[in-house]
């Protein structure tokens, strides 16, 4: 997974700085508004809605953002029940799979977005079912490997992870879907401070890139992830860590 998980670090770190800004505070409410809809209001026993309010809460959301998005979702009818989720699938440049996850109000406008984000960006959006089936939805723990030794992270597999992985300077905690709240919360209960902690598509093939390919994947990854209904981005590049700095910086 060489550079891989390293990209998911630095994703979150770039995605908290820039809500810090307000540029994602739009994107949290939604995720915080649709989760409290399709799974109830109380976080302790919907660990999707769990997940969106802790990322909220790194992003520094005021406390009555988040209780108004969750009071949202969870009413009847209205601006939550317009929302739905929806995966786009496609291919970057080198031909790298890539996976788009959106939450939207008008699939047509989000769509047609998309789309051109891709043509523009040397990429082209495939049919559904084209790309889905080289991954796989799990929870996905990085933690800077240069401060914790992977002794000090087997209470995870203890906790229920199904594995460690280390990828360059960063180990990387898999868990099934329905472990990761718990897994999540015996390492923040262990005192072990996580680069990032989120459930994601992880693929199951890599496509090699060299770093001018690496660059323009990069670039469109950015501007998918620039729009507002985009919620997040997965590819199954393997680019090494050094040039992932490079062109992701």
């Amino acid at each position: 997974m060489s550079g891989h998980s390293k990209w998911a670090s630095i994703k979150h770190k770039k995605a908290v700085v820039d809500s810090r800004r307000g540029a994602q505070f739009s994107k949290l409410t939604r995720a915080i508004t649709v989760a409290a809809r399709d799974g109830g209001g109380d976080p302790d026993a919907n660990a999707t809605l769990e997940n969106a309010i802790r990322k909220a809460k790194e992003a520094s959301m005021p406390k009555e953002n988040i209780e108004r998005a969750i009071a949202k979702g969870s009413g009847e009818g209205g601006e939550a029940d317009a929302i739905e989720s929806v995966l786009y699938e496609g291919y970057g440049p080198g031909g790298v799979a890539v996976l788009v996850e959106a939450l939207t109000d008008n699939r047509n406008r989000t769509g047609a977005d998309v789309r051109h984000i891709f043509s523009k960006n040397g990429g082209s959006l495939g049919e559904p079912g084209s790309v889905a089936y080289l991954f796989d939805k799990k929870g996905a723990i990085v933690i800077d490997s240069s401060r914790y030794s992977e002794d000090e992270l087997m209470l995870a597999v203890e906790a229920g992870a199904e594995d460690i992985l280390t990828d360059e300077d960063v180990f990387e905690v898999i868990t099934e879907p329905s472990d990761f709240t718990t897994v999540r919360k015996a390492l923040e209960q262990a005192g072990v401070e996580m680069d990032s902690a989120e459930m994601a598509y992880r693929p199951s093939i890599l496509v090699p890139l060299d770093e001018g390919q690496a660059g323009r994947l990069m670039r469109l990854i950015e501007a998918l992830e620039d729009n507002d209904d985009v919620s997040a981005v997965h590819a199954n590049f393997d680019v090494s860590a050094d040039v992932l700095e490079r062109v992701a910086g």
